[in-house]
């Protein structure tokens, strides 16, 4: 998974269990992508202080996720859903047409939930 991507589902899940601050600078680095440098001037804060607080958050939504697993099990859950909309596509059959198209209509709201 590329990092910045990792980073914001990370986000994305266990944001709220960061404090306010936390969440802000974390948030304007992550979703926003505004350099650290900018994130030290806007909080009147030095780049090094920033950078060592988004290590340390990564650290800490890292951890969540070891103890939690709610990312992974969203990932694989996403993966199963996929296969089961492919299964529903193979089907050609007309009897099962009505079937298939139900399952695949119920397989893509779910997906969108996620």
């Amino acid at each position: 998974m590329e990092k910045a991507y990792h980073r914001s589902m990370l986000f994305d899940f266990y944001g709220e269990l960061l404090t306010d601050h936390q969440r802000e600078i974390y948030d304007s680095f992550v979703n926003e992508d505004i350099s650290i440098s900018e994130i030290a001037l806007m909080h009147d804060k030095t780049r090094q202080s920033v950078h060592d607080l988004i290590r340390r958050i990564d650290g800490i939504l890292e951890g969540y996720e070891s103890k939690l697993h709610m990312m992974e099990v969203f990932e694989a859950t996403k993966l199963k859903i996929e296969k089961i909309r492919c299964e529903a596509e193979s089907f050609s059959s007309d009897g099962l047409k009505a079937h298939v198209d139900n399952v695949r209509i119920i397989a893509d709201e779910i997906l969108a939930q996620l």
